[in-house]
């Protein structure tokens, strides 16, 4: 009996955390459309960001953004075709791997992270410090 009562509440405690994700998504999808982005392209949009604070370079590999984000390759590949139709990304080949593709941000992808960086903090702050 105690052994399936921790057995619901494990259960119980992951659905918490689905849902609040769902909800978390669902707003900061909702809010950052008005930006012309979704969740998961400001996802892209600030790991690049932190890249160039991190060591300097404003690049990553594709598949340094896809161990960085929860999208499947060919998902992540579709979305960053679409950044980069935007104008917010660049890609190339990677100089020291010619099969490897690189994705840098460009100077109005570095601006819309900026204009949208407090507006997705602040989702993130209201919906999480519940």
């Amino acid at each position: 009996m105690a052994a399936k009562k921790a057995e619901q509440a494990l259960v119980d405690q992951w659905r918490d955390i689905l849902a609040l994700h769902a909800r978390t998504q669902c707003e900061l999808d909702r809010v950052l459309h008005q930006h012309g982005l979704c969740a998961s392209d400001f996802e892209v949009l600030d790991v690049l960001a932190e890249a160039r604070a991190a060591d300097g370079d404003c690049v990553y590999r594709v598949q340094e953004i896809a161990e960085r984000v929860h999208l499947s390759q060919s998902a992540l590949s579709r979305l960053i075709a679409r950044l980069e139709k935007d104008g917010l990304v660049e890609r190339g080949m990677c100089p020291e791997d010619r099969r490897g593709v690189r994705v840098g941000l460009t100077p109005k992808g570095r601006a819309l992270h900026g204009d949208v960086l407090p507006v997705q903090r602040e989702v993130l702050t209201r919906m999480l410090t519940a």
